[in-house]
């Protein structure tokens, strides 16, 4: 039970269990009322920001969007931009950011506050990648790719300032890296031809399908 402050203490360990998968007689649950925790997954310029707000915005439950980008920009002196050149700092950076991300996550989740969180997860990097955010959130964390073609992610990209504007190189490189998630087994959006209110409408689709199903990661 929550203290006078609103405190709740959190139960050991991921507190999302995996979901079962339901038995033939029984529907599956409805992600637009259920409790979830989402990792939107993608690279620079998919639109995860936008789509995981509105998502979060329309849903009859109550609902946080938990940005990666906002927490790790919380740092104000001595912020390792990545864009310097990807070091220690940086990387410690990301890494401290993931586990606050991680812990907001599980509060709002033993709340009974729905999260959705957006990173760029890179397939070539299970350990600190989805691997990271199963350990902090916990197994019932349902990823999901948003995969737009490279023409649209530099058009985006071109459309950002400051320093989550990336050169058109390093766009380039991380969606190449991004496709590696094609053959995962986890499902993917290309919402190239989708504006944000039909991506997020898809969105609930996948996740349907996901709790029907739930991926094998």
């Amino acid at each position: 039970m929550p203290d006078g402050t609103g405190h709740v203490p959190l139960p050991p360990g991921g507190p999302v269990a995996a979901p079962a998968a339901p038995s033939a007689a029984s529907a599956a649950p409805d992600p637009a009322t259920t409790t979830l925790a989402v990792l939107l997954i993608g690279p620079a310029g998919a639109g995860k920001t936008s789509v995981a707000k509105y998502w979060a915005d329309h849903r009859r439950v109550p609902t946080a969007h938990i940005s990666l980008d906002d927490v790790r920009e919380w740092v104000r002196s001595g912020f390792a931009d990545p864009q310097s050149g990807w070091n220690e700092h940086s990387e410690a950076q990301y890494r401290l950011a993931r586990r606050t991300c991680g812990f907001a996550a599980r509060n709002f989740l033993a709340n009974g506050i729905s999260c959705i969180l957006d990173d760029a997860v890179f397939p070539d990097r299970p350990v600190v990648g989805l691997g990271g955010w199963k350990r902090h959130v916990g197994p019932g964390l349902l990823p999901v790719v948003l995969l737009p073609g490279l023409d649209v992610v530099l058009e985006r990209n071109a459309e950002r300032s400051g320093n989550r504007r990336l050169s058109d190189e390093e766009v380039a490189r991380i969606h190449g890296r991004m496709a590696g998630w094609y053959g995962s087994g986890l499902p993917i959006i290309d919402n190239s031809q989708l504006d944000v209110a039909e991506t997020a409408r898809l969105l609930d689709d996948v996740l349907t399908r996901s709790l029907a199903s739930p991926p094998n990661w």
